[in-house]
């Protein structure tokens, strides 16, 4: 088996430190002994982004896109929409970025200059906070679900003022679209508590529809 190469390890504020892996064409980003993200499992990050857009009713919606990761939602929202679309990456991590534009380049194909994109330095939860009405969709995947393993302070985007912020943030008719790696049924019940019509779908790891099976929940505003 080809060894797996350390690339860089990356500073999480208010967490423990993340850490780029290469093995081959493969990368990998690992937290402790968690690994968070695999290069070769794209299915469901994609598929946060297009069945998001599958529930939009407008035509050049505004995105919020909490957590860049490998890329995988950013660029398949790209794909999907128009030419007058805004997408806008919350990433609390600049190495995030520097690894996408850097060791990672060949995988970001470009994604972070496309002309609808603004990336920003900042915590996605205060980015919603501050975004009062002013997305039609906010997709979250910033941890491996509501449990904050990444960091706790992300624990706050899953409690119901956390849910009540995301609500005000969005447009009526507006998406919050939350990844999961497994199903979480007190937060499923939370989730309609905070006045959201609630839809959980399950999703594979890979593209191929192979994989382990993942969770999306999608939060409509009424």
């Amino acid at each position: 088996m080809v060894p797996r190469e350390l690339i860089d390890t990356a500073e999480v504020p208010g967490g423990d430190p993340l850490r780029l892996f290469r093995r081959g064409n493969d990368f990998m980003i690992v937290l402790d002994r968690n690994e968070l993200m695999n290069s070769r499992m794209s299915g469901s990050e994609e598929a946060l982004a297009e069945m998001t857009i599958d529930r939009l009713r407008v035509p050049a919606p505004h995105l919020l896109i909490g957590g860049y990761g490998m890329g995988f939602t950013l660029r398949a929202a790209l794909k999907r929409l128009d030419g007058d679309a805004r997408v806008t990456v919350s990433e609390l991590v600049p190495k995030i970025i520097d690894w996408a534009r850097g060791p990672m380049a060949e995988l970001a194909a470009g994604c972070l200059d496309d002309r609808r994109v603004e990336v920003v330095l900042d915590d996605v939860g205060a980015m919603i906070r501050h975004g009062r009405g002013g997305y039609d969709a906010i997709l979250l995947d910033v941890d491996n679900g509501p449990d904050g393993l990444t960091r706790p302070g992300n624990d706050g985007l899953y409690s119901m003022r956390g849910l009540a912020a995301a609500r005000a943030a969005l447009r009526t008719g507006g998406v919050l679209a939350i990844w999961s790696a497994a199903p979480d049924a007190a937060f499923a019940r939370r989730l309609r508590d905070a006045d959201f019509a609630v839809e959980e779908v399950g999703v594979k790891a890979r593209s191929n529809g192979k994989g382990p099976r993942h969770v999306i929940w999608f939060g409509i505003k009424r």
